[in-house]
C-alpha cells in the first residue's frame, strides 16, 4: 500500500514513521514543498510529493491520505487532500468534530478515521483517542501498528473528545501559563514540591511551539472558566476559600 501525508511539522513527520512501520510507501507534501523536501531528504524511503502544479498527484493516487496540519487549516486541508485518497482517509489534526464532518463531506464511500495523539511526537507512547467513523483494513493496519508502537487507542465521539480537550488543554494550558505569569522568580531552595512541578510544568508547556498553543486556545472554549475559578479564590474570605477547597 501507498500513503501521503500532508504536512510536514511535528506530526507529519510521526505519521511518516508510523506509515512506514506499517508496512506503506509514503509521499509527504507540505504547504511549503522545501520543508516537505526536507523530511524526505531525513527520512530513507520517503518521497517529497508536490501538492500544486502540473505534478501534482492524480485522483485515487494514494490508497490512504493522513492530513496532519493546524487547526485552523484542517477543513481546508481535508477538502483538497481527499481526492487523493482511492480508499481511506485519516487525519491528525486535533480537533474532531469539523475535521470528521469534512471528511463525511468529502470522502463519502471510503474509509475515515480521526486520531488524536495525546502526547508530543519525541513522548510516544501515550494515548490515542479514535473516532472509527467508517473503519476498514487500510486504517486497521495504522491503528494496529500504533498499538505495535504501545500506545493505547481507545474510541470516542467527536464531541466527547472535543469536550475533554477544553479541560485537558485549554483548561490546562490556560491554568499553567497563568501561574507562570504571575509567579516570580526565587531562589531554588525555596520550591516546595507543589511549586516545583508547576514550574517545571511552565517550562514544559513554554518549550513548544506557541502557535500550537494558540491554535488550541482557540479552537476550545475553557480558559474564561479557569480565570473565574481564580477571581473566586482570589476573592475568598477565609470561610468561602476553606468552603472552595472543601468543595474541590
Amino acid at each position: 500500500m501507498n500513503g501521503l501525508v500532508v504536512g510536514a511539522g511535528e506530526m507529519g513527520r510521526w505519521l511518516v514513521d508510523v506509515l512506514g512501520d506499517a508496512g506503506f510507501e509514503v509521499g509527504v507534501g507540505d504547504a511549503d514543498p522545501d520543508v516537505a523536501s526536507a523530511l524526505a531528504d531525513a527520512v530513507a524511503g520517503v518521497r517529497a510529493v508536490p501538492l500544486e502544479g502540473a505534478d501534482r498527484p492524480t485522483e485515487g493516487e494514494f490508497d490512504l491520505v493522513c492530513v496532519a496540519v493546524p487547526i485552523p487549516a484542517a477543513e481546508g486541508a481535508i477538502a483538497d487532500a481527499a481526492p487523493l485518497a482511492d480508499l481511506a482517509l485519516l487525519d491528525v489534526t486535533g480537533t474532531m468534530t469539523d475535521p470528521v464532518a469534512a471528511m463525511r463531506e468529502h470522502a463519502p464511500g471510503r474509509e475515515r478515521v480521526s486520531l488524536h495523539p495525546l502526547f508530543a511526537a519525541d513522548a510516544e507512547p501515550g494515548n490515542v483517542a479514535v473516532v472509527a467513523d467508517a473503519a476498514g483494513p487500510v486504517t486497521d493496519a495504522v491503528r494496529e501498528t500504533l498499538a505495535e508502537r504501545d500506545n493505547h487507542l481507545f474510541e470516542t465521539t467527536p464531541a466527547e473528545h472535543d469536550r475533554a480537550m477544553e479541560t485537558v488543554q485549554a483548561r490546562v494550558h490556560a491554568a499553567v501559563l497563568a501561574y507562570g505569569l504571575a509567579a516570580e522568580e526565587v531562589p531554588e531552595e525555596f520550591h516546595t514540591p507543589v511549586s516545583a512541578g508547576l514550574t517545571e510544568l511552565v517550562e514544559r508547556v513554554t518549550g513548544g511551539d506557541g502557535r500550537v498553543y494558540a491554535d488550541i486556545q482557540a479552537a476550545f472554549g475553557g480558559a474564561d472558566d479557569v480565570a473565574d475559578a481564580a477571581r473566586r479564590v482570589a476573592e475568598a474570605d477565609r470561610e468561602t476559600f476553606r468552603q472552595l477547597y472543601e468543595d474541590l
